[in-house]
């Protein structure tokens, strides 16, 4: 299992790329909500820089027709999991990450305040790698076990707390493997879906 400095809120782990995309969290909340999304940069395409580069504002406009729609976006996420397994961090996790964008969960709004913000690189209609999920659920314990509120397991994906608005992490998001995993390693999982 992953292990997470509390007091750094960093991963050690994962390869650190710092975005300058996150502010602290409004007092009195803490993480409390793991958000899962999708994320693939061009669409439907894996690998290379383009993720990073998103989440520190270097997106080149030229570099793919996609970009030019979406360079000036100013987004983050608190970490990726690559197809490979493999974990990049870019915000701690005691910060706040810009990833939820405008959300709902429960009766709360400004879903950025209170969660954590997971990437899978991935798309809607593509199964998720194997090791994504294995990396997945080692760090929801990790982060469980690192911040007391999360230890409640409530966990959504980007769709449920907008939507209409986002799809991911899709319907190729596997939520009965991602529960059985969790549960198997002692971790909790809840998850509300609206109507």
């Amino acid at each position: 299992m992953p292990d997470i400095a509390v007091s750094t809120g960093l991963l050690a782990a994962a390869r650190q790329v710092a975005s300058p995309n996150c502010d602290e969290r409004p007092p009195g909340n803490g993480p409390e909500l793991v958000v899962i999304h999708g994320i693939s940069l061009p669409p439907g395409e894996y690998g290379g820089p383009w993720i990073d580069r998103l989440f520190t504002n270097a997106l080149p406009a030229a570099a793919h027709p996609y970009f030019a729609t979406m360079h000036h976006l100013v987004v983050s996420s608190h970490a990726l999991i690559a197809r490979d397994g493999c974990i990049t961090q870019y915000v701690p996790f005691h910060c706040r990450a810009w990833h939820a964008g405008r959300s709902h969960w429960r009766g709360r709004g400004n879903c950025n305040d209170f969660s954590v913000g997971i990437e899978l690189e991935g798309s809607d209609d593509e199964a998720y790698d194997e090791r994504q999920y294995q990396a997945l659920a080692g760090l929801l314990l990790a982060l469980q076990q690192a911040y007391p509120l999360l230890a409640d397991g409530w966990i959504a994906g980007h769709s449920d707390i907008a939507p209409g608005r986002k799809t991911d992490p899709g319907p190729a998001f596997d939520w009965k493997r991602l529960e059985r995993d969790l549960r198997a390693g002692g971790a909790r999982f809840r998850r509300e879906v609206l109507a």
